[in-house]
């Protein structure tokens, strides 16, 4: 785990910028475990199981 690095509390997507370009809300949170790397999420049963439509990082557990 980063310390560095904030994870969107909404939709556990790591973020870099003061708001989060997937659900537009700035709730961060610095605690977080494990990632996960979406490519395509159509065609993911991990990105459809954890409810991901959009690509990228995201963390499967934050505080």
């Amino acid at each position: 785990m980063s310390s560095k690095e904030k994870v969107c509390r909404d939709c556990k997507r790591f973020v870099q910028g003061n708001t989060c370009p997937v659900c537009r809300q700035s709730n961060f949170s610095r605690s977080w475990k494990g990632t996960v790397l979406i490519v395509d999420p159509e065609g993911s049963e991990i990105a459809q199981s954890l409810s991901i439509t959009v690509p990228g990082k995201y963390a499967l557990w934050v505080r």
